[in-house]
């Protein structure tokens, strides 16, 4: 009895064993359709799944964003920008290929299981636009970033040098070999990118940073005009040019030249007359008396021929571009040149229109006017192209002749009223400029500078006068950064004008009492005439 109900229990066992193994063998096969066990794609496990599924799970793995760590900033990049593409479909026929090589057995028995007797993973493929990604990386940076500045001027009501600071840029090229990585990471921890960081020390002072000063001022208030910028520091002999090689036209600028060659050609000490001549060309501009030194430079009163030694005299001195072809308010003549060609002016697509008579560069002037400087110091090129011609102390004559000129307020009026400005300004109808050697206690400067008006009909002072002066302050305050002189340039001219034309007024004044006490004094007398010889206005000869 006792067998039987163990052979019965035994059946039913068995019976029920069989129809487990039949339910399982029939539960395979509805998902033997689907991976296998231990199958992985790209590193994402996807046993089990159907091929839609396996695909979702991989795609939902690697077009999740990857992150950029900037410091303490996170930005997240969709790898869909950067053209980050999975070939899913690729990769799952690999993976069902491999599971139809599986014998149905071998396959349930791992089912039953739970578990493979040998794993299938199936490697990545992908791919990714390196361009893209790097452009990315460049807009975060261009957010996130903070690069060291320069010191800079501030201008406007109590202007001051703001010093520089520092900063941190991203390195994007060492940092893209680690975002390219993450791209291709299926674990999110490894889709972190710490971005590559500098840090950078403040910039120093430098050349460059008043160049961009500059610049910026003309950006701001020089809509529709050029400019052409000459700086020497006279101490390194550094120098800092804007279009300072462009050909410009000579003005009353030119004018330096002349004092030069005056100087070069006396025997001695000027007399009182050409003291006189220097005086009227330097502070009250006068051509007629620029053209009465022309002829002291010819020996004769000639000064066509006055101008020719002086063209000479510049070219000897590498001053190729520099010329006074006529002079001035004076008229061509068949006899001798109207002009000539320059290296400046032989270059094409020039961007000023120079008078063809008189010209030359920023870049020759301020040279010509650091000659002066360096020969008033004993050195530099005058003393060595013209030995025992000019000399220290006629050089040091010159720099005090233009001190003496208060007229043309340009450069003096960006720099403080106790700086010393030895300097020559001159204006036509679409050109203003000034030029000159400013005495400084952070260094001694040369600063040219010129504005032109292209195609225009005229330049009004009102226009150019307030930029000139902002490039006389900012070149002042970029050798004197420690002091800097921050007086609104505007309100210097104003203030300027109203004291002289209170002292005008007041000059008047006096000379009409004294004119009325002298003439209530001698009741009726005749007036005296002045006998004093006045001389006639030269005619420039041929």
């Amino acid at each position: 009895m006792l067998k039987t109900i163990q052979r019965f229990l035994t059946i039913v066992l068995l019976v029920i064993g069989l129809l487990f193994l039949g339910y399982q063998a029939f539960l395979y096969s509805l998902v033997r359709e689907k991976l296998p066990t231990a199958t992985t794609v790209a590193g994402v496990d996807v046993g089990g799944m159907s091929r839609e599924e396996a695909a979702n799970a991989i795609r939902a793995a690697y077009m999740a964003p990857i992150t950029l760590h900037h410091l303490e900033e996170q930005v997240e990049i969709n790898p869909g920008d950067v053209g980050f593409n999975v070939d899913v479909e690729a990769m799952l026929d690999q993976a069902e290929a491999a599971k139809g090589e599986q014998p149905f057995l071998e396959g349930f028995v791992e089912y039953l299981l739970k578990r493979s007797f040998e794993q299938t993973n199936i490697r990545l493929i992908a791919g990714h636009d390196q361009a893209a990604l790097r452009m990315q990386l460049e807009n975060v940076a261009s957010f996130l970033d903070k690069p060291a500045t320069a010191p800079q001027l501030l201008l406007g009501a109590g202007a001051s040098y703001q010093p520089g600071e520092t900063g941190y840029v991203t390195d994007v090229e060492a940092s893209l070999p680690a975002a390219e990585m993450a791209l291709y990471q299926v674990d999110p921890a490894d889709r972190q990118v710490d971005l590559v960081i500098e840090m950078q020390d403040a910039v120093e002072l430098n050349m460059d940073v008043l160049k961009t000063q500059l610049n910026r001022v003309m950006e701001n208030d020089g809509a529709g005009l050029l400019s052409s910028v000459f700086i020497m520091d006279l101490d390194s002999g550094e120098e800092l040019g804007i279009n300072a090689t462009e050909p410009v036209s000579g003005l009353s600028i030119l004018k330096i030249a002349i004092f030069v060659e005056t100087y070069r050609v006396l025997d001695g000490p000027p007399n009182e007359y050409v003291e006189e001549l220097f005086y009227e060309t330097a502070v009250q501009s006068s051509n007629f008396a620029a053209n009465l030194l022309l002829h002291e430079i010819a020996g004769e009163a000639n000064t066509y021929l006055g101008a020719e030694l002086l063209t000479e005299s510049m070219h000897r001195l590498g001053l190729v571009n520099t010329f006074l072809a006529i002079p001035y308010d004076a008229n061509e003549v068949a006899t001798r040149p109207s002009t000539y060609a320059t290296p400046a002016n032989s270059a094409a697509n020039l961007i000023f229109e120079p008078d063809t008579a008189r010209q030359t560069t920023a870049e020759d002037i301020g040279t010509l006017l650091s000659m002066i400087y360096h020969c008033a110091n004993g050195g530099g090129a005058l003393l060595a192209v013209y030995p025992g011609e000019i000399t220290p102390d006629e050089c040091q004559a010159i720099i005090d002749l233009m001190i003496l000129n208060d007229e043309g307020n340009l450069i003096r009026f960006g720099v403080p009223e106790d700086a010393r400005v030895s300097h020559k300004h001159g204006w036509d109808e679409v050109t203003h400029g000034d030029a000159g050697i400013v005495f400084s206690p952070g260094a001694d400067f040369v600063l040219v500078e010129y504005l032109h008006y292209p195609d225009g009909d005229f330049l009004l002072h009102d226009f150019s006068f307030p930029i000139l002066r902002q490039f006389a302050q900012l070149t002042y305050n970029y050798f004197n950064f420690e002091e800097p002189y921050t007086e609104n340039v505007e309100d210097r001219a104003i203030r300027e004008a109203e004291a002289r034309a209170a002292l005008a007024a007041a000059e008047a004044e006096a000379a009409a009492e004294e004119a009325a006490d002298a003439e209530v004094a001698e009741d009726g007398a005749v007036e005296e005439v002045d006998d004093t010889a006045v001389t006639p206005t030269p005619t420039p000869t041929p």
